[in-house]
């Protein structure tokens, strides 16, 4: 078979129009996809090109300058067939020979059609997108203007009660209903981000001024629990930056408020240091460690998924949407950095987070030359390489929690004075969370331990004074022996 006899077989038989046609337009060559796609079927060969392009070329037989303006050029056209109807195509135009030009056109009509229900279906869903951030914005708001109401009538029936056990009971109500505005405002927020319309509004604040906001924010309740608070600011963080502080201020609290619900045994810390200078921006890496519960390999990469926790008994336990975290991911990438944990089941978790924030004017000369970044983790570089397994030791955590140790008996008998302390003073809720950490101190203790411990908790749950104490002496009792 001859070369051009090969040619022209596998032309005939491409899905694409191919039309050849001298310089006056005449067509001299159309392959079978141009007769079927066209519907000429053998009086192509009569027409000229601009009879099937006439949007393109003028009238008139010369077209030759016309091609020559669009050679190698794919371009979008309307190609008309033999009954004057027509249809979208993608057109290159070669020259082949001299005077001899050669066309190859794809039918674009189904994927014009494809494209056109893509945009229909992308445009649906920026609508619903735009429809269900409408609906939580108001719905949220709704929803706190009643919320607001019983809280405010339940801080006036307060002031006014003297009963305690009445004073209990709307102390429940009213922590209800803070627990329902923090609901409401992690639902806003996460449909904001989701949307695509949280903004992060930089202004400049005093930097330890927001941490110690931050920690007398939350040095009470971890007092109250019996647990360690410390707090560490590197001293070469400038006094005052430019960023969002509200919401590094709410990453903080939330990751506080974690720890301080996980921990019942040891301490908590955030340390904050800087990390890396480029200009006029420094980047600020932010620990926070506990000894609390921790969270096990497999369920570490739930925690920054939306609506996600460890496991059903953490919400039934604990509470919480699940959405926190997934908050604090997308501000802290908003405020370009990341977040990571580093956790050990039983033990502890450390969270980390670093972000950017601007320098102003009377802190830029200040601290030398600029430096280049460096990567989440090398922190060795700023002379700080936190660890998880050496806060854990220097805590004295593994020895708290070994039953017979020294560290031990101190805890175990300083939160049987707060458990007294606290059905003393009628407040059964603080009460059930040292029974709690009673149990956790004894886990490893002999069964006739851990079975007291388990009756200390009954009876606290009961609300029976006289039970309570009896149990609680029979456990000193116990621990003496």
């Amino acid at each position: 078979m001859r070369q051009e006899e090969a040619i022209q077989l596998s032309l005939e038989y491409i899905n694409e129009i191919v039309l050849f046609f001298a310089g006056d337009g005449r067509i001299s060559y159309a392959n079978a996809s141009a007769k079927k796609l066209l519907e000429y079927e053998n009086q192509l060969l009569q027409c000229n090109i601009g009879d099937i392009f006439p949007g393109v070329f003028s009238a008139g037989n010369q077209v030759e300058e016309q091609v020559k303006l669009l050679l190698e050029q794919p371009k979008e056209m309307e190609a008309y067939r033999g009954n004057r109807t027509c249809f979208k195509v993608e057109a290159t135009f070669s020259c082949f020979q001299d005077e001899l030009f050669v066309c190859i056109a794809t039918d674009t009509t189904e994927g014009s059609y494809l494209q056109r229900k893509i945009d229909q279906v992308q445009q649906e869903a920026l609508d619903a997108a735009k429809v269900k951030t409408e609906f939580v914005a108001n719905i949220t708001h709704e929803l706190r203007t009643p919320v607001n109401g019983i809280l405010g009538n339940i801080l006036e029936l307060k002031d006014l009660e003297n009963d305690p056990k009445k004073q209990r009971v709307l102390s429940l109500v009213e922590r209800g209903c803070a627990d329902m505005n923090a609901i409401i405002n992690n639902i806003l927020d996460f449909s904001k981000l989701e949307a695509g319309k949280f903004t992060i509004e930089k202004r400049e604040f005093d930097f330890r001024e927001m941490i110690h906001y931050v920690e007398s924010n939350h040095r009470p309740k971890l007092s109250e629990k019996g647990l360690e608070f410390t707090v560490s600011i590197a001293p070469d963080i400038p006094q005052r930056v430019i960023g969002d502080e509200l919401r590094i201020v709410q990453v903080l609290n939330n990751l506080l408020s974690n720890a301080a619900k996980f921990t019942s045994v040891g301490r908590v810390g955030v340390e904050v240091v800087k990390t890396s200078r480029i200009a006029d921006r420094i980047e600020l890496f932010f620990l926070v460690i506990d000894t609390g519960i921790g969270i096990s390999k497999e369920n570490q990469d739930k925690l920054f998924h939306s609506f996600s926790q460890v496991d059903a008994s953490i919400s039934r336990r604990f509470g919480g949407t699940g959405l926190g975290l997934n908050i604090c991911k997308q501000l802290v990438e908003l405020m370009d950095g990341s977040i990571h944990v580093e956790s050990d089941e039983g033990k502890g978790s450390m969270f980390s987070f670093h972000i950017w924030v601007d320098l102003p004017e009377n802190e830029r000369n200040q601290g030398g030359s600029v430096a280049e970044p460096v990567s989440p983790g090398a922190y060795i570089t700023s002379g700080f390489e936190p660890s998880l397994a050496d806060y854990i030791r220097d805590s004295g955590m593994e020895a708290m929690r070994t039953y017979g140790t020294r560290e031990n008996a101190t805890e175990i008998e300083r939160n049987l004075n707060k458990l007294i302390l606290s059905v003393e003073m009628d407040n059964w809720e603080k009460a059930e969370s040292f029974a709690n950490v009673m149990r956790e101190l004894t886990d490893n203790a002999p069964k006739e331990i851990k079975n007291q411990a388990l009756r200390i908790k009954m009876a606290v749950q009961k609300e029976d004074y006289d039970k309570t104490a009896a149990v609680v002496d029979s456990m000193r009792e116990l621990l003496t022996r």
